[in-house]
């Protein structure tokens, strides 16, 4: 359970700081009431995270065999992927796509706000984030690490993990967005994809 904790944890922290959904929290944190907008965040997190562990729980009623050649492509293949991103991208703190993309995600949610109660305010970051995170490659990850380990374990380390972007995003997100490195993640992101891919194989081995 402790591995499965520890690297739900890890993947899912160093993915998220600095991703789409971190820049949202941030965005909505500035326009309105923190004690609104992290709730909001964070039931979405875990929402997503219950969601991806229930269909990995559905993909391990596949062949054993099939899971664990399917886990190991696709962290290897994320990894590879990441790391091409990375090493593409600039030198700058921050990529400024993935905050204009925020920008306006938010912006047509805000002009279709009628309402700004504390229900609205709520509502929106929990639909904001949760469509972000659909399809997001933590997703994948998710679903590929519940297929395959301790399920109580991926889920409790990718929502706390989860938790914990969601916290410095809307507490001091501000402050560090201009000095986040979106390449020092993404390839560190990638090199862990790889190291869980590789341990992934290590153990259908033994």
């Amino acid at each position: 359970m402790l591995t499965a904790f520890t690297a739900g944890l890890l993947l899912i922290t160093v993915s998220e700081l600095g991703d789409k959904t971190f820049f949202i929290a941030v965005i909505l944190s500035t326009q309105h009431p923190r004690r609104l907008v992290l709730p909001g965040v964070i039931a979405a997190l875990a929402a997503m995270t219950i969601l991806s562990v229930v269909l990995g729980q559905a993909v391990s009623l596949l062949p054993k065999v099939l899971i664990d050649y399917a886990e190991i492509v696709l962290f290897i293949a994320f990894g590879i992927k990441l790391i091409y991103d990375g090493s593409k991208m600039s030198q700058n703190s921050c990529e400024t796509e993935v905050v204009e993309e925020a920008k306006e995600v938010i912006a047509k949610a805000e002009a279709q706000l009628k309402q700004k109660n504390a229900w609205a305010i709520f509502l929106e970051a929990f639909v904001l984030t949760f469509m972000a995170e659909w399809g997001d490659r933590t997703q994948f990850a998710t679903i590929a690490l519940a297929a395959s380990n301790n399920v109580f374990g991926v889920t409790a380390g990718a929502i706390l993990g989860h938790s914990i972007c969601a916290i410095i995003a809307v507490s001091c997100g501000k402050l560090i967005a201009g000095r986040i490195s979106e390449r020092q993640l993404t390839l560190i992101g990638g090199g862990l994809f790889i190291l869980f891919g590789i341990i992934a194989a290590v153990e259908m081995t033994v």
